[in-house]
C-alpha cells in the first residue's frame, strides 16, 4: 500500500477531540479488554441495534468541532506528515467516503452523507452515551460518527496479531459499512427484527458485522481510483499483500478467536460478530466482487 504524497488531506472530515476534557467518570481507563460484541469488535453499534433513545445518554460533546492540530500537521506544507497516523487515518477516511459519494447512488439508488470520525483518548461522550477506548472503534447511529482510539491499532497488533498497516483502513471501512447500513435502512431493519425477537438479536447482528466487513472489502478493491478535492490519487497503490493484511485482521477478531483468547469454551450462541472464517470470507467476497449488492448477508446462509 502506497499513499500519494501529494494527496490533499481534508481535515474537515475528522475531529480531534483527544486531550480535550472529554474524560468520563467512573468509566475506567483500561486498554481494550476482551470485548464482549458491538463497533468492529466492542460493543457500541451495537447499542444502535437496540433504539435510539434508550442509549446510554445524551449527546454531550465538548464544543470542539474541528480537527485541531490535525489541520496544522497534515497540511501540505508538512513534507511529513504521511509519517503521522492521524494523517494517514484522515487520509483513508477521505478515500472510503470519496468512494462510497459515488457509489452509494450507483448502487443502492441512495445519496451518501459524509460524516466525520472522531479521534478521542481514552474516553468520549457521543450521541450513543459515554464510551471508554475499551469497546474499540465504532460506529454511532444518532449523531452518525466514527469514534476510534488511534492506540487502538497498537493493541490490534500485539494483542491480535494483526500487524500489517492495511489493518487501519480495514477497521475504519468496517465501520463507514456501518454508516452505509444506517443510510440504507438496514441498521432500523435490524433493530425493529431484534426488537419483535430479542431472541434474534446476536444471529441478526452477526449479519450486520458480516456485512459491514463485505463493504470495507468493496471500498478495498476500489481504493486507488479514489481522489481528492484536487483530483489527485489519495492511494498509488494497493496490492492484494495489503489486502492480506486486512484478512489476517478480520480473522484475528473473530468471536471464535476472541473467545478463545479470553481462555474460555467456544459459545456460538454469544456470537455477535461471526466467526474468523466468515469475516474473512465476507471480506474477501466484497474485494473480490467489487459490488456493494454482493453484500447481501441477510439472505440464506453466511
Amino acid at each position: 500500500m502506497t499513499l500519494n504524497e501529494n494527496a490533499e488531506i481534508d481535515t474537515s472530515q475528522v475531529t480531534d477531540q483527544r486531550g480535550s476534557g472529554g474524560g468520563l467518570g467512573g468509566l475506567g481507563g483500561g486498554k481494550f479488554p476482551i470485548p464482549v460484541g458491538g463497533g468492529l469488535i466492542g460493543t457500541l453499534i451495537v447499542i444502535g441495534l437496540t433504539l435510539a433513545g434508550t442509549f446510554l445518554g445524551p449527546k454531550l460533546m465538548d464544543g470542539d468541532s474541528g480537527a485541531g492540530d490535525v489541520d496544522q500537521t497534515c497540511a501540505t506544507s508538512n513534507p511529513n506528515r504521511l509519517d503521522n497516523a492521524e494523517c494517514r487515518n484522515a487520509l483513508y477516511i477521505n478515500s472510503i467516503q470519496a468512494y462510497w459519494r459515488k457509489a452509494a447512488p450507483e448502487t443502492f439508488g441512495k445519496q451518501y452523507k459524509t460524516v466525520d470520525t472522531v479521534f478521542f483518548s481514552n474516553a468520549v461522550n457521543t450521541g450513543c452515551g459515554q464510551a471508554d477506548s475499551g469497546v474499540g472503534p465504532f460506529y454511532c447511529p444518532p449523531d452518525e460518527q466514527v469514534y476510534i482510539d488511534l492506540t487502538f491499532y497498537d493493541e490490534l497488533a500485539t494483542r491480535f496479531g494483526a500487524k500489517g498497516q492495511f489493518a487501519q483502513p480495514y477497521v475504519l471501512a468496517h465501520e463507514y459499512g456501518h454508516h452505509m447500513q444506517n443510510l440504507l435502512g438496514t441498521a432500523a431493519d435490524v433493530q425493529r427484527q431484534s426488537e419483535r425477537d430479542p431472541s434474534s438479536a446476536n444471529a441478526l447482528s452477526v449479519r450486520m458485522e458480516l456485512q459491514a466487513d463485505c463493504f470495507a472489502g468493496v471500498w478495498a478493491k476500489h481504493a486507488t481510483e479514489t481522489k481528492d478535492a484536487k483530483g489527485n490519487a489519495i492511494f498509488k497503490s494497493l496490492t492484494q499483500a495489503d489486502m492480506d493484511q486486512a484478512i489476517e485482521a478480520a480473522g484475528a477478531i473473530g468471536d471464535d478467536k476472541i473467545q478463545e483468547q479470553s481462555g474460555g469454551r467456544v459459545d456460538e450462541s454469544k456470537f455477535t460478530h461471526g466467526t474468523a472464517e466468515q469475516r474473512k470470507s465476507w471480506l474477501t467476497k466484497g474485494y473480490t466482487t467489487g459490488d456493494g449488492k454482493a453484500c447481501d448477508t441477510f439472505s440464506g446462509g453466511i
